[in-house]
């Protein structure tokens, strides 16, 4: 539905942009005519490239909409968000770390989500998980912002094809009447550059943006790079091996981790009430643990 009222919206900009370029052609002609009109004239192949201009005039102010929308620190990186899991972190509680990720749909909480879901297998698989998902979400990222610059090279050329067409028909009106009317062939010519300089008026702005969100990403996704190492820096990766976090979730660990897994989740009554898995509030002698289902060991 947002994209939908873009490109609405891009359209509108566009027509008025273009219409803005024709004054030249029309105070050039011997009678003032609208774009319309201009367009009307040049014939049905004309008529086509003004339509693929309007189309990228209109794609074009649509990605810059939704660059400005979503190229921002605090969407990658949403500051509420990141207190959230820093405290969830902290407790102990990574299955929960992981199903706040993956109720939320942005930067970090992709990245996280798939950093968590490695969590059993020690510190390096978690950092290489980040590594490959963060250059996942950025190349997203720089891969919708890349088309504000193929619109940049692609639309003047688009603009000098109608001025090329636009050229030849002028040119043969005058092959057939010559010169009579010098001021009338001057017109038809300022009209056929219409189409160069509505293709000029898109690239412009166009690379300009290009630039802009460029910059902008890279500086938002380092930010959030670096906020996701912070929240995985202090996790103690060698009592969580072989722990499942994520859709499969399992607080115990495969066949050849048993033993230490069992050691692991033996509980003093007389000394813990936590969860040593999950640390999860728990009251002794309760057995599995709500928090995380992990089977314990209660000691006397």
């Amino acid at each position: 539905m947002k994209t939908r009222h873009c490109l609405r919206f891009g359209l509108g900009l566009s027509l008025l942009l273009l219409a803005s370029t024709s004054c030249f052609a029309q105070e050039a002609g011997p009678h003032k005519e609208t774009i319309f009109e201009t367009i009307k004239n040049g014939g049905p192949l004309i008529m086509i490239i003004w339509c693929v201009i309007m189309a990228t005039s209109a794609t074009m102010v649509t990605l810059v909409i939704q660059n400005f929308a979503t190229i921002r620190q605090a969407k990658l990186t949403p500051p509420t968000l990141v207190e959230t899991l820093r405290s969830i972190i902290n407790a102990g509680n990574y299955q929960e770390a992981w199903e706040t990720c993956n109720a939320n749909q942005n930067y970090i909480a992709n990245v996280l989500k798939a950093g968590l879901s490695r969590l059993g297998r020690g510190k390096e698989a978690v950092e290489d998980a980040i590594s490959e998902h963060g250059l996942r979400e950025a190349t997203i990222i720089r891969t919708r912002n890349s088309y504000l610059s193929v619109i940049g090279v692609v639309s003047p050329m688009i603009g000098l094809l109608g001025t090329v067409v636009g050229m030849i028909g002028a040119f043969s009106v005058l092959a057939g009447s010559g010169i009579s009317d010098p001021r009338a062939l001057s017109g038809k010519i300022g009209e056929v550059l219409l189409a160069t300089a509505s293709g000029l008026f898109i690239a412009i702005p166009a690379f300009v943006f290009y630039y802009i969100f460029r910059n902008k990403a890279q500086m938002a996704i380092v930010y959030a790079d670096d906020t996701v190492n912070s929240l995985v820096r202090d996790i103690p990766y060698e009592d969580l091996s072989g722990v499942q976090i994520g859709e499969a979730f399992s607080a115990g660990t495969g066949d050849e981790k048993a033993p230490n897994a069992n050691e692991s989740r033996k509980v003093s009554v007389d000394l813990s009430t936590n969860c040593p898995i999950c640390n999860g509030a728990i009251t002794a002698g309760q057995n599995p643990c709500p928090h995380c289902g992990a089977t314990l060991q209660w000691q006397q």
